[in-house]
């Protein structure tokens, strides 16, 4: 039986939180970007969005906020607000795209309605260009994944909704699962065993006395983590924690092939995601040297979103993964060095009940009273600098009511006082890196994203030197300054870390 317009259902206690850790300062939007091939026209997309997007009835559903709890209210979408035609201006740069995504990523939905938008340019290049908001209360990003590929097909001609979305997770399932940043089996199977079934979507508690001895045995763990975190020291003063403007900017890197990252993975032994967090710690750090401060001996903090659902349940929307906070540690000169501390710290991450933490604690802010949200939202908040997530995607190419996607890109909301998020995303056999930032905290975020591709390149060329062994000496160094100044993407300084 279908629902009838203004019907209501409570919301997901862990929903909740999300829909009120809103603020001027961090709109809680999850904001996409899809450059397209071809010219996409509008009617077409919004007959796209009413048969596929719309066939999530979350989407027909306006979040509704009161005192004794939230809920989800039936509404009829009016696609000509929630689809409209945007143009770039005089020039349709890629400049000029960040710009409006930029916009956009600073201005909130409309909570009147539905919380999610599509903003098409019709004319970018040769193509189109597509921008997405979706409220952080409608999903996380691995479901947003999910709704994001019902759109699209593995060739021009259409398909069924949901057929490519089975295929990835016949073919790329499992692989999805152990590349998600700290999403690893080891150490935490016996916890999400627990977890998702004392917990449901919406985290509330589940009536099974059964679960009591798993819950007396886990309960310790679970006290000393959550002791743990709340015993974390505030992150120190940078340039990259500053009192919030509300303005956003976004920018995003050119594709890097995923073979270079996996092959610096294989030489050191360590995860994909280790070198992707590595590489961006040490465009931290770059960053700061060349804004004139000493990183030397810095470790700062990223909250990373862990998946705590088996994938195969992505498509049914809501909120479920736990965050951890990862040490990156930008003092370190040494680009080796720096990449075996991010994999030990990942890998404790990995035997831990952080996430589990979390995600309890996510649950109880969104069964709490509202004022109660914002000092216990502040107070983890200031443990941190970014937000670090990795989102991964099909490795075949896609299209878009017939047009093919040929790039892509995401940026996830912060929360609290964090005013920078890191973004990788992996499609078509390539990474993209992304940056979005408070203007106070990063007010050019190209200064971090074109620092990140010569990171990476540091450790693939260190890896490929033959004579590599140990610590980094000064003629193993001056090597691969040369050798760097002679193939990488951008220029080498001289006088390179030791």
């Amino acid at each position: 039986m279908s629902a009838r317009v203004g019907e209501r259902e409570p919301m997901a206690k862990v929903d909740t939180a999300w829909l009120r850790m809103e603020s001027p300062e961090n709109r809680m939007m999850i904001t996409g970007v899809m450059v397209l091939a071809e010219r996409l026209p509008l009617a077409r997309l919004r007959r796209l969005v009413a048969e596929r997007f719309l066939a999530f009835p979350r989407f027909r559903q306006r979040a509704v906020d009161t005192p004794a709890g939230a809920f989800w209210e039936e509404v009829e979408p009016d696609l000509d607000w929630h689809v409209q035609r945007v143009a770039l201006g005089p020039t349709e740069s890629r400049e000029a795209l960040q710009a409006l995504v930029s916009e956009l990523a600073s201005s909130g939905l409309d909570h009147e309605r539905p919380l999610w938008q599509f903003h098409l340019v019709e004319r970018f290049g040769q193509g189109s260009a597509l921008i997405a908001r979706i409220h952080h209360c409608y999903a996380d990003g691995i479901a947003l994944v999910q709704v994001l590929l019902s759109l699209t097909d593995t060739s021009p001609k259409s398909r069924s909704r949901d057929a490519l979305p089975r295929r990835w997770l016949k073919e790329d399932g499992g692989d999805v699962f152990r590349r998600l940043l700290g999403a690893g089996r080891a150490g935490f199977s016996k916890a999400l065993a627990w977890t998702g079934r004392v917990f449901d979507f919406g985290g509330q508690m589940i009536r099974d006395p059964s679960l009591g001895a798993v819950i007396l045995r886990e309960g310790l763990h679970i006290a000393r983590e959550l002791a743990r975190v709340i015993a974390l020291s505030d992150d120190p003063p940078t340039p990259l924690r500053r009192s919030l403007s509300a303005e956003k900017r976004v920018a995003w890197a050119d594709p890097i092939p995923l073979e270079e990252i996996k092959a610096i993975g294989r030489a050191y032994d360590c995860t994909v995601n280790d070198v992707l967090l590595a590489a961006a710690s040490g465009a931290i750090r770059r960053l700061f040297v060349d804004l004139g401060e000493n990183p030397d001996g810095l470790t700062i903090r990223a909250t990373v979103p862990v998946n705590l659902r088996p994938l195969e349940h992505a498509k049914k929307l809501g909120n479920h993964f736990g965050l951890v906070f990862l040490e990156l540690p930008i003092g370190e000169p040494n680009p080796v060095a720096r990449l075996e501390r991010v994999a030990a710290g990942m890998r404790e991450l990995k035997g831990s009940r952080q996430a589990l933490v979390a995600y309890g604690l996510l649950g109880a802010l969104g069964m709490g009273p509202q004022a109660l949200q914002k000092p216990a939202l502040e107070l983890f908040s200031r443990k941190a600098t970014v937000v670090a997530t990795n989102v991964p995607g099909p490795q075949q190419p896609l299209y878009l009511a017939g047009a093919r996607i040929a790039d892509i890109m995401f940026w996830v909301p912060q929360s609290g006082s964090i005013g920078i998020g890191l973004s990788i995303l992996s499609y078509d056999g390539s990474v993209r890196f992304g940056v979005i930032a408070d203007r106070q905290c990063l007010a050019e975020p190209e200064a971090l994203v074109e620092r990140f591709r010569p990171e990476l390149e540091k450790l693939l060329y260190l890896a490929l030197l033959e004579d590599w062994e140990g610590p980094i000496t000064a003629e193993a160094a001056e090597a691969w300054r040369k050798r760097l100044e002679a193939t990488a993407s951008t220029p080498v300084d001289g006088g390179a870390e030791r």
